[in-house]
């Protein structure tokens, strides 16, 4: 078959596109695949050359597997949209050997027996987020949510459980968060001259503010935490900045003080935010859909062994296989991150019917992978069951990206999304309070909700 060498674009002045990719992701992508098909042109940074956006699992395996520097390659700097949120340093703007290397020292907290322990700090912190509410309160979903991957990241992270500097940086990386919590806010990203620090009063000044006084807390904590673990005084700390601390690489090297307050705000960025819109999204399609709760719930009873009626093992928990297809539906059907890290083209390569040049920059399109029509029959209903019947790859489901950038902290996001819904919906029975369907929408660089997510709660079981 022959390759083409017309890749589909569309018309419409790209000011436009990049305005409805910022105000609308999902209408625009929508839009685009209707008419182009699963390989097209998109222009959706400001000032930046339009790269092309593949939802074809084949180009998709391709494009992640290809991209060792020879035909293609994952330059960290193409993410630069991120810099402000996470630093210079972070293991998402590196490179090369320099990008290799830093997953390699900052997997390990991620694996094995410290997942165990982090287990069972999510459902503590889950049960104390939910043990004021009483019958008769509607709750706002994603504030419940936010507040339990917060001090999920606070305390399985940076080792913080208590005190003053724990409720300084709950209360400011929560601030920090929420500056684009909004569709419109969100332009604040992809227009960083809006930024631009003109006084305490501009968005730039307050997020100067935010910074310094955050980055003041980090460090100290690192400080402080150096120092112990020099002296041998904290040997059995798990908390990932612990771990990270007494990382070393393959010449003995360890992070600097500066690299570690980059990557701890990298696991904020994509720990924090992304959790707390999948268990908001999970409590809204769970509770929308009659039949889903009625089957989860029972799956659920079938652990339920104790007074309180919580699962008490985590374990058996996490095996649940229709609690396991509720979490990926959720990933599917409205993916929070919408695009994989772009790739750049390094030698003419052919990707399916197409052909493209040195410098063209490519990234699979999440969303439109897990809305296609021949891999999810009926894409827009929310059916846990299509996990049940057949097994997906990984390029046609990857709710967190794929390849050497897949994301660090899938297996911590599984854990947290299974235990804190397993532990709300063993000691509270909810329902929905929202009359009008929710929608996605921007929120920063993911998708979330087009409004909040409320649930009424009926009783405490």
């Amino acid at each position: 078959m022959a390759i083409s060498h017309t890749i589909p674009r569309s018309q419409t002045p790209k000011f436009l596109q990049t305005t409805r990719w910022m105000l609308d992701p999902a209408g625009y992508l929508h839009k685009k695949f209707d008419r182009h098909g699963d390989i097209f042109q998109a222009a959706i940074a400001w000032g930046r050359a339009e790269c092309c956006l593949l939802s074809n699992p084949q180009a998709i395996q391709y494009l992640l597997t290809h991209d060792t520097g020879k035909e293609l390659s994952a330059p960290g700097e193409l993410n630069q949209i991120v810099e402000p949120l996470v630093g210079s340093k972070s293991v998402m703007l590196l490179s090369g050997s320099a990008h290799r290397n830093r997953r390699r020292l900052t997997m390990p907290p991620f694996h094995g027996e410290h997942l165990a322990t982090y287990a069972q700090l999510i459902a503590q912190v889950t049960e104390g987020a939910i043990t004021q509410w009483s019958p008769g309160d509607t709750i706002n979903v994603r504030k419940t949510m936010q507040k339990i991957t917060m001090r999920v990241i606070l305390q399985v992270v940076f080792g913080l459980y208590e005190g003053d500097r724990y409720e300084q940086l709950e209360q400011l990386l929560g601030r920090r968060m929420d500056m684009t919590a909004t569709p419109a806010s969100s332009i604040l990203i992809f227009l960083p001259w809006l930024t631009k620090d003109v006084g305490d009063w501009s968005p730039g000044g307050r997020l100067r503010q935010m910074t310094e006084k955050t980055d003041e807390l980090l460090f100290a904590e690192i400080e402080e935490r150096r120092a112990n673990l020099d002296a041998n005084l904290a040997p059995e700390r798990l908390d990932i900045l612990s771990l990270l601390l007494a990382a070393r690489d393959e010449e003995g090297n360890q992070l600097s003080n500066r690299e570690l307050r980059d990557e701890l705000m990298t696991l904020l960025v994509a720990g924090h935010e992304t959790t707390a819109t999948a268990l908001t999204w999970a409590m809204y399609w769970i509770h929308s859909r009659p039949e889903v709760k009625k089957k989860l719930v029972e799956e659920l009873q079938t652990l339920n062994s104790s007074k309180d009626n919580s699962p008490k093992d985590i374990e058996q928990v996490l095996q649940l296989p229709y609690l396991s297809a509720v979490c990926d539906e959720t990933l599917r059907i409205h993916p929070v991150a919408m695009l994989t890290f772009p790739r750049q083209v390094e030698k003419p390569v052919d990707i399916g019917l197409y052909h493209f040049e040195p410098g063209t920059i490519l990234m699979g399109c999440i969303y439109l992978l897990h809305q296609r029509e021949d891999l999810y029959p009926k894409p827009e209903q929310f059916r846990p069951e299509r996990f049940l019947e057949r097994q997906f790859s990984p390029y046609e489901f990857m709710p967190f990206g794929g390849g050497v950038r897949r994301c660090i902290g899938t297996a911590l996001a599984k854990y947290e999304m299974k235990i804190a819904l397993s532990t709300i919906l063993s000691q509270a029975d909810l329902s929905l309070a929202n009359s009008h369907p929710v929608r996605p929408a921007r929120r920063g660089i993911t998708l979330s909700q087009n409004t909040s997510v409320q649930i009424n709660v009926n009783s405490r079981l």
